[in-house]
């Protein structure tokens, strides 16, 4: 990707890449539902079992709602401050948080009121989870201290303090109950072994860590923070795999998709990426407001992503029955008839005929030009039928754009396909004596002195096609040369053939010029 100087828009030079079966994948999401919340979402958790009802935590409540509903089925509203992290159990019945307070709460989900609270942090509580275990929950504090607690007796069980700063991120192992993952804000991410009571290994992110993230084979560790995604390779003593920098803006979030553990990440540049395998983008979302948290539904069939202005955004997949469906519905356009209905009518003599104006209806590159959309009328000027059967028409489109002063920035932001049907329209009509001065001009624009010329190359269509116009504008300007030193000789020719008394004809004898100037 590259910028233009004068107008600050990208080219792109891989525009005829096909669409893999990844992105179809990920392009095949309905329009978001959007859900107002009562503050910003902080946390946004799915249930691992069916039927995947997911747990937002915003402000001072937590909502647990269906798959496909719009309203809660079931509040939890028993902070007294911000609540944070709430997360389920493997089974899906117990739910537990933390809160600005430092208290942990843990409820079950077909009640009301907590079943346990967990005393013991001197600061907020930030993210919470339960082991695999499912006795057992790990909580991170900005008291700077990572603890255990016993289930079934609400006792402490172990305290880590090994982190500097807040501890914003935490994953527990699913392999082993006894290891979890947590990330804080002193830029490092570790890796804890209860039976050891202290952490195992130690990665330096370089950034506040905001979300950590284990793979299913335990094998490879996501951690977010700044604008970097890294991976690291736990197999390998904590060795950094990858580092992305994908984002504009910090990256608050992670997720795995269960098909092909494919990798989400989204960022307070409000956009969400996904990235294949090999860790390239293969698609994005686009959000109104930056993102905060973020969760898939174990079987894909949501995605629910949370932003700072407490709007819950939540994409449905989109099956097969929702596109017959659709089509279905479509709303059958007038026949034929219709449009024919009186045109071959013959009035008789003796009626009356009353005159209706006929409406002129504009072309769409009119209604185009008329909304100032200059690129737009533009590409439907070079539509393959007008350039073809009404090249002067594409003129007269780009005779417009010059007079409004426009022309340049039509031309720019063009991709390979698009500047291609313009460099074959210059080619074909630039010599037409109807069109060369204003092809001319464009010619100039589009030669890539302002606008194309860094980033011609890197497409050798479009270069092949700048050098064949430069060659042939070399050959008519020879041309030209030619002919104005053949018209020279002409105009030579012509004066030396001219006789010698019709030139001393026009001239006056010099004795009367001599007698006018004595009169005077």
């Amino acid at each position: 990707m590259a910028s233009f100087k004068p107008t600050k828009v990208q080219f792109l030079p891989k525009l005829g890449e096909k669409v893999t079966e990844e992105t179809l994948y990920w392009k095949n999401y309905k329009s978001p539902v959007q859900i107002k919340e009562f503050g910003a979402i902080t946390k946004i958790d799915f249930s691992p079992l069916p039927p995947h009802n997911y747990a937002v935590t915003a402000s001072t409540r937590i909502h647990i709602y269906g798959p496909h509903s719009q309203e809660p089925i079931r509040s939890f509203t028993r902070f007294r401050d911000t609540a944070y992290g709430g997360s389920f159990r493997g089974d899906g019945k117990l739910l537990v948080a933390g809160s600005e307070e430092g208290l942990i709460r843990l409820f079950d989900i077909s009640g009301r009121v907590a079943l346990r609270q967990f005393a013991g942090h001197s600061k907020a509580v930030h993210v919470t989870s339960f082991l695999s275990d499912g006795f057992r929950v790990v909580s991170g504090s900005d008291d700077l201290s990572c603890r255990v607690w016993d289930v079934p007796s609400a006792v402490e069980l172990s305290s880590l303090t090994e982190h500097t700063d807040y501890v914003r991120a935490l994953a527990p192992s699913k392999l082993n109950p006894d290891l979890f993952v947590t990330g804080s804000y002193d830029h490092t991410v570790k890796v804890f072994d209860m039976r050891s009571g202290s952490s195992v290994m130690t990665m330096q992110h370089g950034h506040p860590v905001e979300c950590v993230l284990l793979y299913p084979s335990e094998a490879l560790l996501v951690s977010t923070g700044g604008r970097y995604v890294k991976v690291w390779d736990l197999l390998k003593g904590g060795q950094e795999l990858v580092s992305l920098k994908n984002h504009h803006k910090t990256v608050t979030c992670a997720c795995l998709s269960s098909v092909g553990n494919k990798l989400l990440t989204g960022s307070l540049d409000r956009h969400i990426k996904v990235y294949n395998s090999s860790y390239k983008v293969v698609h994005n979302f686009d959000c109104d407001a930056s993102i905060l948290s973020m969760a898939i539904a174990p079987d894909d069939e949501a995605l629910a992503v949370g932003m700072t202005n407490g709007v819950l955004s939540v994409r449905h997949r989109r099956h097969q029955k929702d596109k017959e469906t659709l089509t279905s519905r479509r709303r059958r356009g007038p026949s034929y008839q219709v449009f024919v209905k009186g045109k071959n009518f013959v009035p008789r003599q003796d009626d009356f005929l009353v005159s209706k104006p006929v409406k002129q209806y504009l072309r769409k590159y009119d209604k185009q030009l008329k909304s100032f959309e200059v690129s737009k009328a533009l590409d439907t000027a070079l539509q393959t039928w007008t350039r073809t059967s009404k090249p002067d028409v594409t003129v007269a489109v780009i005779i417009e754009l010059n007079r409004r002063g426009t022309l340049k920035n039509a031309l720019a932001g063009r991709n390979e396909e698009s500047l291609t049907k313009i460099l074959n329209f210059l080619l074909k009509h630039i010599f037409d004596p109807r069109f060369s001065r204003p092809l001319f001009c464009t010619c100039e624009m589009c030669l890539c002195v302002d606008l194309y010329q860094q980033v011609f190359h890197e497409s050798p269509v479009v270069e092949r096609l700048l050098q064949r116009l430069m060659e042939v504008l070399g050959r008519e300007a020879e041309l030209q040369q030619e002919l104005l030193q053949v018209l020279g000789i002409l105009d030579t020719l012509f004066a030396s053939l001219t006789p010698r008394k019709e030139v001393m004809a026009h001239a006056a004898p010099p004795v009367a010029q001599e007698s006018q100037l004595q009169a005077a």
